[in-house]
């Protein structure tokens, strides 16, 4: 059953971020075996960063089913990228996995022009990686730490975006950001992530009003709290153990239950929708 209370008391803590599916206890949940595609997304291409598990596992594997061929693109979790790579091509569409830090501009850049030399075009990007470290203090936050987590949470997204304009200004393209719950409310150990995720969250209004005359559209999805590889590599095994239990549904959610509205977003179904985020977050009041 989706979004059943599961033991997360049994994960043990992974040391590398952002985590990896293949070494969870508990697997997070990244699709509805049930479910039948309508065609919604027929033979677009998305390109997902953080595709090889979590959310964006849940997402590519549901938007090949809506017929889009996927680039999944990652840090250097090849096990998990190879599995969701699997996935998705037993769903009939076509699928690459590109390993890199997208911290760079150059391996952005490389990441884009190698999808759109495979598949002939880009319509959808979706810049979901991110990491994110805990402190007690901001007095143990180092620059080196700072530089780390922007360039992987926001500066990205900035290279991605310029790299796929020229694409996506062809075909109305679509651009959907991952941001958080914490961009609204804060959080006591998660200062530079939480920051990140605020100039995300004004990023995607930003974008969206200066590529309107383009064409194209510019959403974002702020979830939280939900069972990703990504937890099992921030918090100890104590805080795991009641993830999510502070919302009004009293669990965490689960990839499949946030990948909807990614697709939502990323289809005609939202044609009057930009510079908009959407909050599947179990229950949280944000006002955002």
């Amino acid at each position: 059953m989706v979004g059943e209370k599961k033991p997360q008391h049994l994960e043990k803590r992974q040391e590398k971020q952002p985590g990896e599916r293949s070494k969870m206890h508990v697997l997070p949940e990244s699709e509805d075996e049930n479910y039948r595609g309508q065609g919604k997304l027929l033979d677009k291409v998305a390109l997902v960063t953080g595709g090889d598990s979590g959310i964006g596992r849940a997402v590519s594997i549901l938007f090949a089913k809506e017929g889009a061929d996927v680039a999944i693109v990652y840090l250097d979790e090849h096990k998990d990228a190879e599995d969701t790579r699997q996935r998705v091509e037993r769903t009939g569409r076509r699928c690459i996995t590109i390993a890199g830090d997208i911290g760079h501009p150059e391996f952005c850049r490389l990441a884009v022009a190698r999808t759109v030399e495979t598949f002939g075009r880009l319509d959808v990007l979706v810049n979901n990686a991110a990491e994110q470290h805990t402190y007690d203090s901001i007095l143990e936050v180092t620059p080196e730490d700072l530089q780390r987590t922007f360039a992987t949470n926001i500066f990205s997204m900035f290279y991605f975006v310029q790299a796929a304009l020229p694409h996506l200004e062809k075909r109305d393209g679509v651009i959907i950001n991952s941001t958080s719950v914490t961009a609204y409310e804060g959080h006591r150990t998660l200062i530079p992530y939480a920051c990140t995720k605020g100039a995300i969250t004004v990023f995607t209004r930003s974008l969206a009003i200066s590529l309107a005359d383009n064409g194209i559209r510019v959403n974002a999805v702020a979830p939280v709290p939900v069972w990703t590889p990504l937890i099992a590599a921030s918090f100890s095994e104590e805080k795991m153990a009641n993830f999510g239990e502070n919302t009004l549904l009293g669990r965490a959610g689960q990839p499949v239950e946030i990948a909807p509205s990614y697709l939502f977003l990323a289809t005609s179904d939202s044609s009057y929708m930009t510079g908009q985020v959407l909050h599947p977050n179990g229950g949280r009041i944000v006002n955002g």
